[in-house]
């Protein structure tokens, strides 16, 4: 949802001849931590990187274990091993699509130090889970919110729960500068040293500013941050827009036999980056596809079990991951375009009904 307010401050940077990262980068790190209620919020170009610099700054290198879950994006592992770390792929569950807890728990036998749960699609972590990990096993925990700037749980946005949280600004995300990204903490060392990393890896010795640590070049011009700041004015409105289209797709698809709608979260946000229905007849999951991009419905996959991909094959695991396998074969990403309206979404829905009526149902 892209307007004339963006066009209004990039044509401000533009005039103002500060085109790389300066005052209109604060000025949108600024909001996005007053938004998630965070003391620390760092601009990156992607969540890839902000992930990245997160690692490098608690400390996470060479061979040490970082558990993960399966079913995520690749950018997750890539993060992991840009820093010489070593990806443990967990499984995860069926009704949440995020991390396993009791599997996390069980994979601590790896002895890793530190992990990245994911709220796919935009649903948020527990809190009090991730502080009992932290109680219990010491792990330092990076949240990967690609998709959750919103989402909340028990009071507590994503954002302000993990020790440090990373978001994504891709166009496809509920927040928009392109490309980019953003880390939050409430961590005063982590925040100094990410500010380090993404800036060459400079830092001060006294007065004088010098080059202190290994760093490279994440960070974000002034024009995409002046996108992100017209944005962060109508975020509440595009969420609010989000939860109205998937409450309209749980009303059309509880009268679909086959499908399953993605569960609500009784006691936080779910801000629905994605909506992903399970598919529940075996194998129909990419006929189901082929057929709604046929009838102009942009249908998608929900992402990847990264056990199946060549590159992550023999990557540690921990357990079978095969419900990860279930949700890649068989959940279905229906469209959910800020300005669709009720036909819209009944089109989708009958197109997706006409479809499961070759498999019997």
């Amino acid at each position: 949802m892209v307007g004339t307010e963006e066009e209004r401050l990039v044509a401000e940077v533009l005039k103002s001849g500060w085109l790389s990262e300066g005052p209109m980068t604060k000025r949108f790190e600024e909001l996005v931590s007053r938004f998630v209620g965070a003391k620390h919020a760092i601009a990156a170009t992607s969540c890839t990187t902000a992930m990245e610099i997160a690692l490098r700054a608690m400390g996470i290198g060479h061979d040490d274990k970082v558990l993960i879950p399966d079913f995520t994006h690749p950018a997750t592992a890539d993060a992991v091993i840009a820093v010489g770390a070593k990806p443990v792929l967990v499984d995860c569950d069926l009704s949440s699509y995020n991390i396993d807890i009791n599997d996390t728990r069980k994979a601590m036998g790896k002895k890793a130090r530190a992990t990245i749960p994911v709220s796919w699609g935009g649903y948020p972590l527990d809190k009090k889970e991730l502080d009992a990990l932290k109680d219990d096993f010491g792990l330092l925990i990076i949240e990967d919110a690609a998709c959750s700037l919103g989402s909340e749980c028990r009071g507590a946005k994503t954002g302000a729960m993990a020790d440090i949280t990373c978001f994504s600004f891709h166009p496809r995300k509920v927040l928009t500068t392109g490309e980019g990204g953003m880390v939050t903490t409430e961590n005063d060392e982590y925040a100094e040293k990410m500010k380090s990393f993404k800036n060459f890896g400079m830092g001060k010795i006294g007065e004088q500013t010098r080059f202190v640590r290994y760093g490279s070049n994440y960070k974000m011009s002034d024009i995409l941050a002046a996108v992100g700041v017209a944005q962060m004015a109508k975020l509440p409105k595009i969420i609010e827009r989000r939860i109205e289209l998937a409450g309209r797709y749980d009303r059309l698809l509880s009268e679909v036999d086959g499908i399953k709608t993605p569960e609500k979260k009784s006691d936080g946000k779910h801000i629905y980056q994605t909506y992903a229905a399970y598919v529940e007849v075996k194998g129909a999951r990419d006929k189901l596809l082929q057929d709604l991009r046929a009838a102009g419905a942009e249908a998608q996959i929900g992402t990847y079990a990264l056990h199946l991909e060549p590159y992550y094959q023999d990557l540690e695991k921990e357990g079978d991951l095969s419900r990860s396998k279930l949700l890649y074969e068989n959940l279905i990403a229906l469209p959910m375009c800020h300005n669709m309206t009720v036909e819209d979404q009944e089109y989708v829905v009958s197109q997706l009904e006409k479809s499961l009526k070759q498999f019997g149902r």
